[in-house]
């Protein structure tokens, strides 16, 4: 294991060939072993009581009910099924957005956690589903747990061309739609778009009662802002370009990027969604498996 954590720094993961080769060495260099199955059998939840009949499972007695009433009731439960995960990676144009101190871009740092993530799911017997959008859904593969399914999602990842805008609001919308088989939705995206707009749609995925990740991908450069000199910023996503002496700004643009933050993850908790945020110059080790650990 130890050797294969080497290769978990972003500067040496940029420069494996393949996604595939990549997931594997996250996933079995750090992840698999110390964190096992940190997704599987979430599924399995209680229903509803019902009475005791002649030749029931003693097992699924409720003591407590017992203890209170003094007559016999069965806990009853939804049916146990496989997980099924939906990756949802955003290949928006500001996604291919790299500082000088990130070893990848947005995108490619999404693309190895979204790859090591379906790694994972296939390998504990799952099935993982894969979305990419931007200002509309561009590709969506249909979850399956076959271990050779990681050929078709790395596929897709590596053919998708960041060049658009986003529009993450009535994605979600639609998403939350159309993937109706309650699961875990994983979505890897800059969330650089109206945070209300965006929490509508992430408050419909939680109405059709699915489980919502939000991983949110970073530059350092997006949040340290540290710049010195005078700077040419390049409009991404259609936006113009500015000059600008970027000292003069650095303050207001940390207070605003804080309280853009800030909103994200109330509205997450508002609507108990996770929220995840991580740093393309910091360990895929670092970013994936201390979370990982929290879902034990």
């Amino acid at each position: 294991m130890e050797n294969s954590r080497k290769y978990l720094d972003p500067k040496i993961l940029v420069r494996l060939e393949g996604l595939q080769l990549r997931a594997r060495l996250i996933v079995e260099g750090y992840v698999s072993g110390v964190h096992r199955s940190p997704f599987h059998g979430f599924s399995i939840e209680f229903a509803e009581h019902r009475e005791y009949a002649p030749g029931d499972d003693l097992r699924y007695l409720d003591w407590k009910v017992f203890g209170r009433t003094d007559k016999y009731y069965l806990k009853q439960f939804e049916e146990e099924t496989n997980l099924t995960c939906y990756l949802l990676l955003d290949t928006s144009q500001s996604m291919r957005y790299r500082s000088d101190a990130a070893a990848m871009s947005k995108l490619e740092y999404a693309q190895c956690a979204a790859a090591a993530l379906a790694y994972l799911i296939l390998h504990q017997q799952d099935s993982v589903g894969l979305v990419t959008f931007d200002k509309e859904i561009r590709s969506l593969v249909r979850a399956g747990s076959n271990p050779s399914h990681m050929e078709q999602l790395v596929h897709v990842m590596e053919e998708s061309v960041p060049e658009r805008k986003t529009a993450t609001g009535p994605i979600f919308h639609e998403l939350a739609e159309r993937l109706k088989k309650r699961g875990l939705v994983v979505v890897l995206s800059d969330l650089f778009d109206d945070v209300d707009s965006m929490m509508a749609g992430l408050k419909h995925f939680r109405h059709h009662r699915q489980e919502v990740i939000l991983m949110h991908v970073l530059d350092p450069a997006e949040l340290d802002f540290p710049f010195q000199q005078a700077t040419l910023f390049q409009g991404l996503e259609q936006l113009p370009e500015v000059l600008a002496e970027p000292r003069a700004l650095r303050k207001a643009y940390l207070e605003e990027f804080g309280a853009y933050v800030r909103r994200l993850k109330k509205g997450c908790r508002m609507h108990q969604i996770d929220y995840v945020q991580m740093r393309t110059d910091q360990s895929l080790e670092v970013a994936l498996s201390s979370y990982l650990a929290s879902r034990r």
